[in-house]
C-alpha cells in the first residue's frame, strides 16, 4: 500500500534535536507539506505530488526550487524569503541564475501550478522564470534585485500574474513572450493576465513580445525608465491583438543606458513597437518626459527592425504634463486611431 492509499500528516516536529516530517491526508484529496526554516525547500517539492500545496514558513531559505508539476508553492507572505545558496548547487534553476523555475516541455506543459505570497531576491537572472506552462498563477511575490527580469514567462497560456510587487530587476520587472532566444511569431496566450502589479524602479516595468490575446490591466508603474513595452516585428501573425488598460502610469523617469537594439529609455510611458490591433484604454498617465526616442505619455514607434504599428485604438486615456508629448506617433503605420482623450499636446499636433 502506497502512501497516496492512507491517511499522513505533514508536519514538521523538533525531537531530540532532530527533525521529524510526518503527513496527513487522504486519498480523497490533496496535501499541504510543512516546510520549516532550516528544511529545503525542493525536498518538499520533490515529494509533492500533483495537486499538493508546500507550505513555507516564515525565514530566509537559500536555495533555488525548480517545479515541473501541478503543485501549489506558497509563502506566509513577505517575510518568507528565497535567496541564492552560498554554494554551488547541481539544481537547473540556480544554474541557470533563477529563484523560482516552474518549467514543462514542448507539448507537455505544466497546468495550474502556483507561486503565491512569497519574497524572492537577489537572483543574477530571474526571480520567478517559467517555461510551457498552463494556466499558472503567480500572486502576491515580491520579487526584487534580480539582475534580469522579476517574474518572466515565455512559451506559455493562460497565465494569471496578480498582486505582485517587482522592483529593482536589471531589465523588465515582468517579461513576458513568445520566446526569449530567438525570433518567432506571436503566440496566442489564450487571455493571460498581468494585473493589479506594483512596478516600480525597473528598466521596463511590464515587456509584452510578440504576443496575443493578454489583457495588462490594473497595474501601478512608477520610477521605470519606461512602464509599458508591447513589442512586435515582422513574423507572422503578428504581435498584438491584446488590451493595455487601467492602469496608472506616473513619474517614470529614471534613465537606462543604451542596450543592444535598443537606445537610452527614459521618460517613457506606454510604447507600442511593431504590434497591431492593440487597445491602449482609460490609463492615467502622468509626469512621463525625457529625451529618448521612446518618450512621451503613449508613444507609437516603429520596430528594431522597421515594422509599422498597425489599426490600435488609443483611446479614453487620461494625459498631464508628459515630454515631448502626451501623445507621440513617430509611425507611419496605418489604421492608427487616437480619440476621446484627454491631453494638452501631440506629437504631431492634432492627435489630442
Amino acid at each position: 500500500m502506497t502512501k497516496r492509499h492512507i491517511a499522513y500528516l505533514v508536519c514538521t516536529t523538533a525531537l531530540l534535536g532532530s527533525t521529524l516530517s510526518c503527513a496527513a491526508a487522504t486519498a480523497a484529496g490533496p496535501s499541504t507539506h510543512l516546510v520549516r526554516q532550516g528544511d529545503s525547500i525542493q525536498k518538499a517539492v520533490d515529494a509533492a505530488g500533483s495537486g499538493d500545496t508546500v507550505l513555507v514558513s516564515a525565514g530566509t531559505y537559500r536555495e533555488s526550487v525548480r517545479i515541473t508539476k501541478p503543485l501549489t508553492l506558497r509563502g506566509m507572505g513577505r517575510s518568507t524569503v528565497i535567496t541564492p545558496a552560498t554554494g554551488s548547487s547541481p539544481n537547473a534553476c540556480a544554474k541557470a541564475g533563477s529563484g523560482i523555475c516552474v518549467e514543462g516541455k514542448d507539448g507537455h506543459p505544466v497546468e495550474n501550478a502556483a507561486v503565491e505570497s512569497l519574497t524572492v531576491t537577489g537572483f543574477p537572472k530571474n526571480g520567478v522564470w517559467s517555461s510551457w506552462t498552463d494556466g499558472l498563477t503567480v500572486r502576491q511575490v515580491t520579487a526584487e534585485k534580480n539582475g534580469q527580469w522579476g517574474i518572466a514567462q515565455e512559451q506559455s497560456t493562460r497565465g494569471v500574474l496578480l498582486d505582485n510587487s517587482v522592483r529593482n530587476s536589471g531589465n523588465a520587472g515582468i517579461f513576458l513572450a513568445n520566446t526569449s532566444s530567438e525570433e518567432a511569431a506571436a503566440l496566442d496566450t489564450k487571455g493571460a493576465v498581468i494585473a493589479r502589479n506594483r512596478l516600480q524602479d525597473n528598466r521596463v516595468g511590464v515587456t509584452v513580445r510578440r504576443l496575443r490575446d493578454l489583457s495588462v490591466t490594473g497595474n501601478d508603474f512608477t520610477a521605470n525608465c519606461a512602464a509599458v513595452f508591447v513589442v512586435g516585428d515582422e513574423n507572422k501573425p503578428r504581435g498584438g491583438a491584446l488590451t493595455v488598460s487601467d492602469n496608472f502610469i506616473h513619474g517614470n523617469n529614471k534613465i537606462c543606458p543604451k542596450a543592444d537594439r535598443l537606445p537610452v529609455i527614459q521618460g517613457a510611458g506606454i510604447v507600442l513597437t511593431g504590434v497591431e490591433k492593440t487597445v491602449v484604454t482609460r490609463n492615467v498617465i502622468t509626469d512621463n518626459a525625457g529625451s529618448s526616442p521612446f518618450a512621451g505619455g503613449i508613444v507609437l514607434f516603429k520596430s528594431m527592425v522597421g515594422s509599422p504599428n498597425e489599426n490600435n485604438q488609443i483611446t479614453a486615456n487620461t494625459l498631464m504634463r508628459n515630454g515631448p508629448a502626451d501623445l507621440v506617433n513617430a509611425d507611419t503605420g496605418t489604421g492608427n486611431t487616437f480619440h476621446g482623450n484627454s491631453c494638452r499636446a501631440s506629437k504631431p499636433a492634432g492627435l489630442c
